[in-house]
């Protein structure tokens, strides 16, 4: 199943961010995991009403990020998973751990019913501020062939947010895009520097002229700024629809709404 099977269409998907609350075991935790799951259920429902075409769920709350994601993350993030999967049954869902733990994210997803993955560190090597990143692809595609998950898409990031790039300073982003495709990605992710920064629309009409998968936006698309990503394949939205327009506060319905009824009224 490939994108446009799974959204029905190649432009302009519209996915929401669920940044579940910190997890049992994380600095910052301190919720029981039915407050979490109740709290990622209510903030879907608030997507699925306004017409959101999709949804990722994070663990972006479980900071500092650690290579090391132990095996009680997986649990409690397939335990979210298949509770909002409950609440949305028929929206394209997927879900990314961070960090960089694409397999996990793998195995999640088929037990919890997902889609797709958000993974990091698929191709080239990277500094990011967890550490050194290296690539995955062949690894991680293995391990989905492994399980028999070949049906969950992999969206991967390229030249991704919060890291340095100073390894591959060579290696231009529409390079790191064709090596992605080649490497079998499912769709590419570009993003601005850091959470909520824009994307610079150059980089998405040179990728998406270099390569024939998908091309999402991964940060910073605001209502204000949404007519210079709208020929992307999606774009993902955290920040934007978020109280403040702060990832870590809670969704906002006004904003959730407004921002899809310009969207909707772009595309008739």
């Amino acid at each position: 199943m490939k994108f446009l099977d799974l959204f029905g269409r190649l432009k302009s998907v519209v996915i929401g961010m669920i940044h579940v609350n910190a997890l049992p075991g994380t600095p910052m935790g301190y919720m029981t995991m039915p407050q979490i799951t109740e709290e990622a259920c209510r903030e879907a429902e608030i997507y699925r009403q306004a017409g959101i075409d999709g949804l990722i769920i994070e663990n972006m709350h479980d900071v500092p990020y650690c290579f090391s994601v132990g095996p009680e993350v997986c649990a409690c993030m397939t335990a979210v998973c298949a509770a909002v999967r409950g609440v949305c049954p028929r929206l394209p869902l997927g879900v990314q751990i961070l960090s960089s733990a694409n397999q996990q994210a793998v195995a999640v997803a088929l037990a919890s019913g997902l889609d797709f993955i958000r993974a990091e560190g698929f191709v080239f090597s990277h500094v990011a501020d967890e550490g050194l990143l290296d690539a995955c692809a062949g690894d991680l595609l293995r391990y989905r062939k492994q399980i028999g998950a070949e049906r969950v898409q992999i969206f991967t990031d390229i030249k991704k947010k919060h890291s340095s790039h100073a390894l591959t300073s060579d290696v231009s982003i529409e390079e790191t895009a064709r090596a992605a495709e080649f490497f079998l990605s499912d769709g590419l992710i570009v993003t601005g520097a850091a959470t909520g920064a824009p994307a610079d629309p150059r980089e998405l009409r040179d990728v998406s002229q270099r390569v024939s998968i998908p091309v999402l936006i991964g940060s910073g698309v605001t209502y204000d700024n949404v007519e210079r990503y709208l020929h992307a394949s999606g774009m993902i939205i955290g920040s934007h629809f978020k109280e403040g327009g702060r990832w870590a506060a809670a969704v906002d319905p006004e904003q959730v709404k407004r921002f899809m009824g310009k969207r909707l009224r772009r595309r008739s």
